[in-house]
């Protein structure tokens, strides 16, 4: 993505900038004593990918402790680590799949029984977590959460009892039952972190845009991320939006925070806008958003959410506070711009500020963000849980689902990403393979061809697309003079490959700021230093393959 990519065939990297891109006896010419020449060996060379919406502080303390299914091909597989990894963890830690996983993807196309959870957890506590749909925990994981018949469901879900154990269902009532988890110790979060982007770059990842999580506190479970970012050769660039954790506690966060926290401040030591607060969101008020559970019925704008939402966007508007704000339904978009247009003018508020999710966004409110000055992040849920959307909403629906072609055709920023670690994978590639093929990991056709990208429109909602959101379009995105030293050498053409390999694609070479960050074969010997091996000793990323490919 250079001025004239046909032409360039090399680039010249100075610092944490790229210099020049030209053919190789251009770029030859720069070369001292010092140079470090690296033959690419015809290799596509992308810029680093930027993923809009990925929960990374929450995912990076919580690695090490998760058995990760993403791109595991067969539930009975599935099933073989649960039972491996549950011989080693201890009686007071749980053996958990917490998301980044559709049951489509598997050859049996199922979720998990509960007495299959509790014959290959062998006395373990066991919870495996789809999307935000449904928790299946086994009866050793049911008894410790002290949940029982006469537990009490709510609107916003339940419990369903089956063999000992039970089946939580609905957003809400997920995020009690996950908030029962122990989280690792401070020393294990640390390392859990580091291995997590280490994870990232090996895909191509230089940068990402994190949306605040549930379940981790602001600022005191930042500190992980800040200690890292206070270390030299910092290996991803964050830029950070907060959210309150509590409901009713929203306003009261939101004005201690904007009082006395700085934006577009940088804290990481050696990485130019390494690790930088942004704004709010993506949660403002709790009661003003909605839940991309397509297992459930579409949840109505509860009343009181207007003035909740209005009190804190007029103090993040008055503050200049850029904005983020989920919302999967175009009837919560509609709800949220009534309230952003008055309370925009009336700020004289030009920040930019976010849509997220959008699945079933019209014409008429992508005019009305694009009228105000906003963008849209899109991500690749659809392609985790799209068969559950058809079976709710019907063909027709879905053929109108995410319209990323009316969303260019208005001129509106677009961005590309994933929501992980939770609603989805971490791993970038299945997201471009869904933007580009509208396929499910299931591989179910989801609509028609209207609103598949090409490949570079793909990539460029990746890289400068996402760069939008952090305000630094102008310098990070890109291959060219001027912008950051953030690219990626892949393991297969991505532009010219069958869609499907696509799925398979991996980094072999990635840098960030012009320090390698990560390499593979044949570039393992510019690897960087290793990282201490996965704490504690029964994490499940010491025994599995972090990552297996979606590749069919």
């Amino acid at each position: 993505m250079s001025d004239d990519p046909a032409a360039s065939s090399a680039i010249y990297v100075s610092g944490e900038m790229i210099k020049a891109v030209g053919s190789d006896a251009d770029i030859l010419r720069h070369r001292t004593e010092r140079t470090i020449v690296i033959d690419a060996r015809g290799r596509r060379l992308i810029p680093g990918l930027n993923d809009n919406h990925l929960h990374g502080i929450r995912g990076g303390l919580q690695f090490n402790g998760e058995l990760r299914w993403d791109g595991v091909r067969s539930l009975a597989d599935g099933l073989r680590m649960i039972r491996e990894q549950a011989a080693r963890t201890p009686p007071d830690q749980w053996v958990r799949v917490m998301g980044g996983w559709s049951p489509f993807q598997f050859a049996e196309r199922r979720l998990p029984t509960v007495a299959e959870l509790n014959a290959a957890g062998g006395g373990a506590k066991v919870l495996v977590l789809f999307a935000y749909s449904k928790a299946v925990v086994n009866a050793a994981g049911r008894a410790a959460m002290g949940l029982t018949s006469a537990s009490r469901s709510n609107a916003g879900g339940g419990y369903d009892f089956h063999d000992g154990g039970v089946i939580v269902s609905g957003t809400p009532t997920i995020y009690t039952a996950l908030a029962m988890l122990p989280p690792l110790a401070r020393a294990d979060q640390l390392n859990s972190t580091r291995h997590f982007l280490r994870e990232l770059n090996r895909f191509g990842l230089t940068s990402f845009v994190d949306a605040g999580a549930t379940g981790v506190v602001y600022p005191g479970d930042y500190s992980s991320i800040a200690e890292l970012a206070s270390l030299p050769g910092f290996p991803v660039r964050i830029s950070g939006f907060v959210f309150v954790q509590k409901k009713g506690s929203e306003l009261l966060s939101f004005r201690e925070w904007t009082k006395r926290d700085r934006i577009g401040v940088n804290m990481a030591r050696g990485r130019v806008a390494g690790y930088v607060l942004e704004g709010g969101g993506e949660i403002l008020a709790w009661d003003a958003s909605d839940y991309e559970d397509f297992m459930r019925p579409r949840p109505e704008w509860p009343s009181g959410a207007t003035e909740s939402l209005k009190d804190v966007v007029r103090v993040l508007a008055g503050s200049k506070w850029p904005i983020r704000v989920h919302a999967s339904y175009d009837e919560t978009i509609s709800h949220i711009l009534d309230v952003f247009e008055p309370t925009f003018r009336s700020a004289e508020y030009t920040q930019r500020w976010v849509i997220d999710h959008a699945e079933t966004i019209t014409p008429r409110n992508i005019d009305r963000i694009k009228a105000l000055g906003g963008g849209i992040a899109v991500q690749n849920r659809l392609a985790f849980s799209g068969e559950y959307f058809i079976e709710r909403y019907g063909e027709k629906a879905a053929a109108k689902a995410q319209p990323l072609r009316a969303m260019i055709e208005a001129g509106v920023p677009i961005s590309g990403g994933t929501d992980a670690t939770r609603v989805s994978s971490y791993n970038p590639w299945p997201s471009l393979y869904w933007f580009t093929t509208r396929r499910t990991l299931g591989g179910k056709q989801f609509g028609g061809n209207e609103n598949i990208l090409t490949r570079e429109e793909a990539l460029r909602i990746y890289t400068t697309g996402s760069a939008w959101i952090s305000n630094d379009d102008e310098v990070k995105g890109r291959i060219a003079p001027g912008f950051y030293a953030d690219f990626a050498l892949l393991s297969a053409d991505y532009m010219t490959v069958a869609a499907e390999e696509i799925l398979a694609i991996e980094s072999v070479l990635t840098v960030t700021g012009g320090d390698i960050v990560y390499a593979a074969d044949p570039f393992t010997a510019l690897a960087p230093p290793p990282i201490p091996t996965p704490t504690p000793a029964w994490s499940p990323v010491a025994a599995f393959e972090t990552y297996r490919s979606h590749a069919r």
